[in-house]
């Protein structure tokens, strides 16, 4: 089983474009393992678009892997979205990893785009087979309570066969949705603890109805700072998770200190099951962002690294 660790982004704190992709470049000369772009269509705090990232990534990068933290299949048509993924594996030359989940029932981009809350589960359990399906059968006939198809075919189809399929969520339909389509699992904002009865009902589920994920395709995700857990932006990231979380200590959601101490929240993951980690920096503006970056290449991925020794 090998361990790996990439680098996840929420918002888009880069004054221009090409301080982008300097970063992005940084990542594919420094050796990260991929980079995760999260989903969200509709606030004031700039974002971009996960599935355009994952296009630009496959023309811009020659190394890199790229994925989406986790896409809502539940606002997305599957026959495009299912095309576009088929499209980028094979523009970057296999290395897209789709990943995809329900979407909050809280998020405003469902009313933004017009699109039903209720139903959302139903849509994406439909969605997941036809992607899977559609990336794979040469041609597929389906009919479910939102999607219909008749003998449909794409071409071409992923590069990746089977192109890697990552769920995301914890409830117990996430679970089922993982042991039936996903080809590994990705956590959300959780806690090792949190994290590990998710991995072991997946096994379980998936045992039961024989099917296989690869031991090693259980991803967890954390915010990390070197740094001293006093500085400002520390205090002002523990702020939001409190809030979201609705949780008063977020301990253990996130690592601030050196490499011993942001490795060691991440051996406690893998303890948990997890062996994928999307690391996202706990940085003011984009120069700290790069700052943060160099010390994750230069510090932490060599530690990552020796684990699998």
């Amino acid at each position: 089983m090998t361990v790996s660790a990439g680098l996840g982004l929420a918002t888009y704190p880069f004054a221009s474009a090409r301080d982008f992709w300097r970063w992005v470049d940084l990542c594919d000369a420094g050796g990260v393992d991929s980079l995760w772009q999260s989903d969200r269509l509709i606030g004031r705090e700039p974002t971009l678009e996960c599935l355009s990232v994952m296009a630009a990534l496959a023309g811009g990068t020659k190394r890199l892997k790229f994925g989406m933290s986790v896409a809502s299949l539940g606002l997305r048509d599957p026959v495009v979205t299912a095309k576009a993924c088929a499209t980028i594996d094979v523009l970057s030359d296999g290395r897209l990893l789709p990943a995809f989940g329900v979407g909050s029932a809280l998020s405003r981009d469902y009313a933004a785009t017009g699109t039903p809350t209720k139903g959302r589960g139903r849509r994406t359990d439909e969605g997941l087979e036809i992607l899977s399906r559609l990336w794979s059968e040469e041609t597929v006939s389906f009919e479910g309570q939102h999607y219909r198809l008749d003998e449909a075919s794409i071409a071409p189809q992923p590069v990746q066969q089977p192109l890697p399929l990552w769920v995301g969520g914890s409830a117990e339909q996430a679970v089922e949705r993982t042991a039936r389509w996903g080809t590994g699992w990705q956590a959300g904002i959780e806690t090792p603890a949190e994290v590990a009865p998710v991995i072991a009902a997946i096994k379980k589920r998936v045992a039961e109805i024989g099917r296989n994920i690869d031991e090693d395709h259980y991803g967890a995700g954390f915010g990390f700072r070197f740094g001293s857990p006093d500085e400002p932006v520390v205090a002002r990231y523990r702020d939001v998770l409190t809030k979201r979380l609705k949780k008063p200590d977020p301990a253990g959601y996130f690592a601030v200190g050196d490499t011993d101490d942001i490795l060691a929240l991440l051996n406690e993951f893998r303890g948990a099951g997890a062996h994928k980690f999307v690391l996202r920096p706990i940085a003011t503006d984009a120069d700290d962002l790069m700052a943060q970056t160099r010390l994750f290449v230069e510090r932490l991925l060599p530690a990552v690294s020796a684990l699998n020794r």
